[in-house]
């Protein structure tokens, strides 16, 4: 019987264990077929479970089976072997979708070893064997496997693409180099490619390098908000013992207090009860001699009358009735008026420093601010309506137009006495505070205005000490006539500009930005100043004689 006509799948006389030819195979009673040595060592890992099974239709045996040797199995194993015929290749040898398949084989096909460039193919370890051996294939050019060569073919000469076109940037075949791309700037794709795997290489190094400094920065990034947690954490727990201590301080206080007026009561209760015994003896000897004399008075003998009444004591003195006088005192009344005093003056320092507490810790900033907006559309994203609050208002200060205009007048306005009014200087404050990032424009006009801003408890008296840019608390942009002038803690800067009667103020509270521009059609900066604030601001101005300045809705 001939052989050769006869096909056969060698995953029929393949162990399903091993995956592999049949080696001394045996059979179990159900029929199915393995090593000896495959079964063996299935059957020993399977004595933990104390019962033996087929690895394939999963019947039990009552006992292990005694193995014998399938004489004709291994004769027709031995004799496939003799043929050539091999075993099924694993599954992992076979080409998956994302896998470079090899040309040549069929049905299944196997993954690819090796891609011809001269071939425009792929192959796999025994398709690829002419190209190894065969000198025929001797300068078949072979690399790694790859897809799409067709790709690389040219679809107009249908040659390889081994030029590049700088011109076009695009590669090309030779015959497109002297026909189509003819006088473009042309080189071989190798050249190209040396070129390009510079630029790769410099722009990888580029990007490791930026890696390398994000990996810096959080790092630094880490510490900073160890740093924040830490710091916080030391605040709160200092915030906490300095407060339980001022909480002890008042305590101890009120202790004190507690502790004088029951003394200076006990004190005057016994002193008043000593009068009270004294003022009872009194009245007791009193009554005594006014039963006495009521007695001598029924005296019918004259004789004896005048004998009884020569015979009296003399009266005791009397206390003194000054020492008896009650004044309208109100005891202990101006006490509690006195702790309501110190009550109301820690409140008020505690909300005065309560302010300046929030600031500094939205001060805390670790990442830098944000950049200064460019055009005018970018500040009136931070345009803020400010009224000007007339509790401040000098008397010579006449507040106008919803209190969002001030002119100096010559007649002293009806404003009423207020500790925030400045006495002297022509100044007024905003009602508003000033944090984060704020913008707004004025309109000035006459003799001089000062446009500034500054700290709450500048102040109000002593001219010109407390005057708006004389002082540490305060920053103004003057605006005359003749040009402009900027002052702070005294010292003046003469800025040039272009002149207009509206200014922009802009401000970035935590990042200690002040700038003043000139409003005219366009924004052009006049000044900047580069400082750090450390209380909230409010906006001021100051207005010489026949001058007005004015906020404007923006």
């Amino acid at each position: 019987m001939a052989q050769s006509g006869v096909q056969l799948d060698p995953e029929t006389f393949s162990c399903c264990l091993c995956l592999d030819l049949l080696k001394d195979p045996v059979a179990t009673s159900c029929g199915h077929s393995y090593c000896r040595k495959c079964l063996q060592h299935h059957w020993d890992a399977e004595e933990e479970k104390r019962v033996c099974s087929c690895p394939q239709c999963r019947r039990t045996f009552t006992s292990r089976p005694v193995l014998e040797k399938n004489t004709m199995l291994a004769a027709l194993v031995e004799n496939l072997e003799k043929t050539g015929l091999q075993a099924a290749p694993a599954d992992h040898c076979y080409a998956g979708d994302e896998d470079v398949a090899c040309d040549f084989c069929t049905g299944r096909r196997l993954k690819a070893l090796k891609s011809c460039l001269v071939c425009r193919a792929s192959y796999c370890d025994s398709h690829l064997q002419p190209h190894l051996h065969s000198s025929t294939f001797r300068k078949h050019k072979l690399v790694e496997p790859t897809l799409g060569l067709q790709e690389n073919i040219c679809r107009l000469h249908d040659e390889m693409m081994k030029m590049f076109c700088r011109t076009d940037q695009q590669t090309i075949c030779y015959l497109c180099s002297v026909e189509e791309h003819k006088g473009h700037h042309t080189v071989s794709v190798v050249t190209e490619r040396t070129e390009k795997q510079r630029e790769l290489e410099k722009t990888r190094q580029k990007i490791q390098q930026k890696i390398q400094h994000s990996e810096k920065n959080l790092k630094e990034l880490q510490k900073e908000v160890e740093s924040i947690d830490s710091s916080a954490d030391k605040a709160m727990k200092d915030s906490e013992d300095i407060f339980t201590q001022m909480i002890r301080l008042l305590e101890k206080r009120c202790s004190e207090v507690q502790q004088e007026v029951r003394s200076t009561q006990q004190t005057e209760v016994s002193r008043v009860k000593e009068l009270q015994k004294k003022l009872e003896q009194e009245m007791t000897e009193l009554k005594r001699r006014d039963a006495e004399l009521d007695k001598i008075s029924h005296t019918l003998d004259h004789s004896q009358f005048l004998h009884n009444f020569s015979s009296l004591p003399a009266l005791s003195q009397s206390l003194d009735s000054s020492c008896l006088e009650i004044h309208p005192l109100r005891y202990f009344e101006d006490v509690a008026a006195d702790v309501t005093k110190l009550r109301d003056k820690i409140q008020q320092v505690l909300m005065e420093t309560q302010t300046n507490i929030s600031l500094t810790v939205s001060n805390v900033d670790v990442l830098l601010p944000g950049p200064e907006p460019r055009s005018r559309e970018d500040f009136l994203r931070y345009s803020c309506q400010i009224t000007l609050d007339s509790n401040t208002a000098n008397k010579r200060l006449l507040l106008s137009e919803e209190n969002r205009k001030v002119t100096q007048m010559k007649k002293v306005q009806s404003y009423c006495d207020h500790p925030d009014r400045f006495t002297e200087g022509p100044q007024v404050l905003s009602r508003e505070t000033l944090t984060g990032r704020c913008y707004w424009e004025v309109e000035w006009g006459g003799v001089g205005v000062g446009v500034a801003v500054a700290y709450r408890n500048i102040s109000r008296s002593g001219w010109p000490e407390n005057g708006f840019g004389l002082n540490n608390k305060s920053w103004c942009f003057f605006c005359f006539p003749s040009g402009y002038t900027f002052r702070h803690n005294s010292i003046s800067t003469v800025v040039s500009g272009r002149q207009s009667s509206r200014v922009g103020v802009y401000l970035d509270h935590r990042a200690g930005l002040l700038s003043f521009y000139s409003i005219s059609g366009t924004m052009e900066l006049l000044h900047r100043v580069q400082t750090r604030f450390t209380q909230p601001l409010y906006v001021g101005f100051y207005v010489d004689s026949d001058s007005s300045v004015a906020l404007m809705k923006v």
